[in-house]
């Protein structure tokens, strides 16, 4: 079984890796804002807040996801604050706002809920917050694939559920 974001999974079923019939929505993460543990908390309740916040620090990153650049760009952002944007080319931006080599960082919920001295500051504002959702599908050349659909199943049934909230993370 594989657990992926939705457009990875459905391109591994186009390539045939992965049964079609197989695959499950499980689960969305929204973005929002992540300071290091400790370190003050801008304000970030609205558009106009998370805008300020992010023309006031000193840096930022995020990883180039499919959102975060667009939203960066429709806000009028890009070039104001690119001298200070770190992408890194790995999934480490909020591993750099724990070490405080960055001071904010824009990333997907579940990554402050996992990654030890971040805290999160909050979600972006409703109006533009988007989300990464992820689904499951049993391997094309699974040698077990009646326990990989008993274990997608188990990931969208009511044991599962608490514990993808707390990852700060939704059902789907």
């Amino acid at each position: 079984m594989i657990a992926v974001p939705l457009p990875v999974l459905d391109t591994l079923i186009k390539n045939g890796k992965v049964a079609a019939d197989s695959k499950s929505n499980l689960a969305r993460s929204g973005y929002g804002v992540a300071v290091r543990a400790g370190a003050p908390k801008p304000d970030i309740g609205s558009v106009e807040a998370f805008k300020a916040a992010l023309l006031k620090a000193k840096s930022i990153t995020y990883l180039p996801v499919p959102g975060v650049p667009q939203l960066i760009d429709r806000l009028g952002l890009e070039d104001a604050i690119a001298p200070k944007v770190t992408i890194p080319d790995t999934d480490t931006s909020s591993e750099l706002v724990a070490r405080g080599q960055i001071e904010l960082g824009v990333l997907a919920v579940t990554q402050m809920f996992t990654t030890p001295g971040v805290e999160l500051v909050g979600p972006l504002p409703p109006e533009i917050q988007f989300y990464t959702s992820f689904g499951g599908a049993v391997s094309a050349t699974s040698k077990a694939p009646d326990a990989a659909r008993n274990l997608l199943n188990f990931l969208r049934g009511p044991t599962a559920i608490p514990v993808i909230k707390a990852q700060g993370m939704e059902p789907i």
